[in-house]
């Protein structure tokens, strides 16, 4: 199992850090800030809280002045690179949020970004002024840098993971989508992805949005389509006629089914939580030409008070030539998950293809 990401702040970590301090601001007390960070129930912080325990106790052990600290972060941040460092911008976030120290902040803001990340430390600054922020998002998706670019889009997501949500941007995503469509062709992966979950963002709220975005976008340039494509993919998933016909999946047409016959089966068909059972299936698709197709199975998982939730897996997404015979097979595990606790009864498994459900079975899981 992989170690935990909280744990890379060991005393080791901090001592070392402490001591590149030290050499730009001689005062620091190295002891007292690893002691002040690791007491008080450190183990039992997660890593946001531990991120934001050693923001504060920097702040403690640094100069008052906010403008006096900050300086003292520029002149050792080339030696403080990588995800563990993303307390230099959570310390922005923490002290910098004042009118008098806006400039510097964000100038902050757009340093350290590029040395860890600062789409969380940018947030609260979006939730107290947007407009604001987000003309300097606008500003930064000019900017050479592809972190600062990635910046104004993964800053603004309204439902960034891990992120305070942006309700206004819930509301409205009118600010966002107008930074997106300055990075919507940007050469680099790594903002095109950010770009790509920020649509995907919105569609959760406003699908009808989306859908007209990626229809004008569609074509435009190929890294264009892959924004579009992986925007997209939580429409595609809830099989959206409109979404689906704009990615060529294929339908039923003149009352032609897509998928002539299919088959799904489950080996064994009782079993205990924490088993495991190898689903296998057989699909014969329409004579004709080549189509494309999404097989994905669905589990009708019993919930703790008897209601039902369905989980898609996908099995595979392809052009395939008219009446292709498709089979395969998947083992699925029915181990508790942190996200997801098993429940005893009988649960339905469906087969779906394009979105629509061609074949089904039943299993049932005893305590």
């Amino acid at each position: 199992m992989a170690e935990p990401l909280k744990n890379m702040y060991t005393e080791e970590f901090l001592r070392l850090f402490g001591e590149r301090v030290q050499a730009a601001y001689s005062p620091f007390d190295i002891e007292g800030f690893i002691h002040q960070v690791m007491d008080q129930k450190w183990d039992e912080l997660e890593l946001k809280e531990r991120i934001r325990r050693i923001s504060l106790t920097l702040g403690a052990f640094l100069p008052s002045s906010y403008e006096e600290a900050l300086f003292i972060l520029f002149a050792i941040d080339e030696y403080c690179s990588g995800f563990p460092y993303l307390f230099f911008p959570d310390f922005i976030e923490v002290y910098g949020q004042g009118e008098e120290h806006w400039d510097l902040s964000m100038n902050a803001l757009e340093r350290f970004t590029s040395k860890s990340s600062a789409e969380f430390a940018v947030r609260p600054f979006l939730l107290r002024e947007p407009e604001r922020t987000m003309r300097q998002m606008t500003s930064w998706a000019a900017h050479p840098s592809e972190h600062v670019r990635r910046l104004a889009s993964e800053g603004c997501r309204p439902r960034l993971p891990w992120g305070q949500a942006l309700p206004v941007f819930k509301r409205d995503p009118a600010p966002v989508l107008a930074v997106l469509e300055l990075l919507k062709a940007d050469p680099s992966l790594y903002v095109r992805k950010s770009v790509a979950n920020n649509l995907n963002d919105i569609a959760k709220d406003h699908p009808d949005i989306v859908i007209a975005t990626a229809q004008r976008w569609k074509g435009a340039h190929p890294d264009t389509d892959w924004i579009v494509r992986h925007g997209c993919r939580s429409l595609i998933r809830k099989s959206i006629p409109e979404v689906m016909a704009m990615f060529g999946y294929a339908n039923d047409t003149d009352g032609v089914p897509l998928v002539a016959a299919a088959s799904l089966n489950t080996d064994p068909i009782v079993l205990k939580i924490g088993d495991h059972c190898e689903l296998s299936y057989v699909l014969q698709l329409r004579e004709g030409e080549s189509v494309r197709v999404r097989i994905e199975y669905g589990i009708d998982f019993v919930k703790a008070r008897g209601q039902v939730s369905r989980k898609l897996f996908l099995l595979s997404d392809k052009t395939v030539s008219g009446g292709t015979r498709l089979t395969g097979t998947r083992t699925h595990r029915f181990a508790d998950l942190t996200t997801r606790r098993h429940y005893a009864g009988a649960h339905r498994i469906v087969l779906l293809v394009n979105g629509q459900e061609v074949a089904s079975t039943m299993i049932d899981i005893e305590m």
